[in-house]
Order: C-alpha cells, then sequence, then structure tokens
C-alpha cells in the first residue's frame, strides 16, 4: 500500500544528498559550501509548508506523538496503531528538522543573509559564536543522522525495510483499507515556488 508521496520522498532523498555534500565541504573547507546551503534551507523551508499543508503522512499533526507514548512505545508497551512514521520516528523527523533550520540561520547569518534586517549590536554580529556553533551543530547533525541510520538498520533486521518505503512510497505491512489522504504534487511545486520565492528576496536584500 502507498504510504509516502513523491514530495516528501524526493525531500528525503535531496535533504540527505545535500547533507552529505555539506558536511564534506564544510569539514574539508573546500566546494560550494555556501550555495549548497541555501539550496538547503530551501528544501527545509519547503518541508516545514508540506508538513503543515502537504499528505495525512507527511502532516507533523499526524505523526507528532506525547512524550508519554514515546516513552511507551520505546519500552515495547505502545503498538504504532497507525501509518507512516512511529511515535519515535516522528519526533526524529522534528529533531533533524529543528537542527536543520538552526544551522541554516547560523551558517546564513555567517554569510551576511540577514545583515539588512538586524542592528549592529545584534547577537548574530558576533562572528566567533555563531562559527562555533555552526560547527558543533554539524557535529550535533552527524550524530543524530548516524542515530536515524542506526534505527533504519534495526527495523530492516527486523523485516521492515523503511529505505524500500521511502524509495518506493509503499509499504507491504500496511494493509490496504487504510485511508490516507494524499494532497497534489502540484500544491507541493506551488509551496516550493513561493519559498524560492522568499529565499531570492533574502538574496536581493543581500545584494
Amino acid at each position: 500500500m502507498k504510504i509516502w508521496d513523491l514530495p516528501t520522498r524526493l525531500y528525503h532523498w535531496l535533504q540527505a544528498l545535500l547533507f552529505t555534500l555539506l558536511a564534506a565541504s564544510g569539514f574539508s573547507g573546500n566546494g560550494p559550501h555556501e550555495l549548497l546551503g541555501i539550496g538547503l534551507a530551501v528544501l527545509v523551508a519547503w518541508r516545514i509548508a508540506w508538513g503543515v499543508a502537504g499528505s495525512d503522512t507527511s502532516r507533523f499533526k499526524k505523526f507528532i506523538r506525547s512524550p508519554k507514548t514515546v516513552i511507551r512505545y520505546l519500552k515495547g508497551n505502545q503498538p504504532h496503531d497507525g501509518v507512516g512514521h512511529n511515535p519515535a520516528g516522528g519526533w526524529m523527523v522534528v529533531l533533524l528538522l529543528s537542527l536543520l533550520v538552526t544551522q541554516c540561520f547560523i551558517g546564513m547569518s555567517l554569510a551576511g543573509f540577514f545583515d539588512p534586517l538586524i542592528s549592529d549590536n545584534s547577537i548574530l554580529y558576533d562572528f566567533d559564536l555563531l562559527v562555533t556553533l555552526h560547527v558543533w551543530l554539524a557535529y550535533l547533525l552527524v550524530a543524530s543522522v548516524v542515530l536515524h541510520v542506526g534505527a533504519i538498520a534495526v527495523y530492516k533486521m527486523k523485516g521492515k525495510s523503511l529505505v524500500k518505503a521511502m524509495l518506493t512510497g509503499k509499504h507491504a505491512s500496511v494493509m490496504d483499507n487504510v485511508s490516507i489522504i494524499f494532497r497534489s504534487n502540484i500544491r507541493a511545486v506551488i509551496l516550493l515556488g513561493m519559498v524560492g520565492g522568499a529565499m531570492g528576496f533574502l538574496l536581493n536584500l543581500q545584494a
């Protein structure tokens, strides 16, 4: 049964690619780090918008559960009674997006994107502090990704291929009688255009 729409799957793999390239260029000091960062910022903003106005399995309100539910799930006392992200996986999505948003914001501050919008005494002008935060967040993101990949490997050993589901959009263990509302890909393109337009506005301010 289909559980993941095309925009969500595209986001997932593009995010993985851009993050890998950003980490490689950032730690090595080589490559178009700033340009890749702009691309990732647009991508993350698009995913957040899709998390509000997208398909059922992509919406935050559909997969974010209470801490109590997550703890019970991790202890094996709470079955995953829905489709898409389980209670723990839902919060991993929130964690990764939160870290990426913060990292992109700091990176854009270092690149001077927000200079026309802030005062000279803003914390965003503390270059050394921003560099330190950018580096530590990079390590934290790498650790979070390793944790994420490790969880996927555990589920694979349990016979649940999450990677295949994110490639094809389908998951064999989900019953066909489950109702999922999928939003139009056109809506996703419109949202991407709006996010890209906002980024273009920031770029023009910097110019």
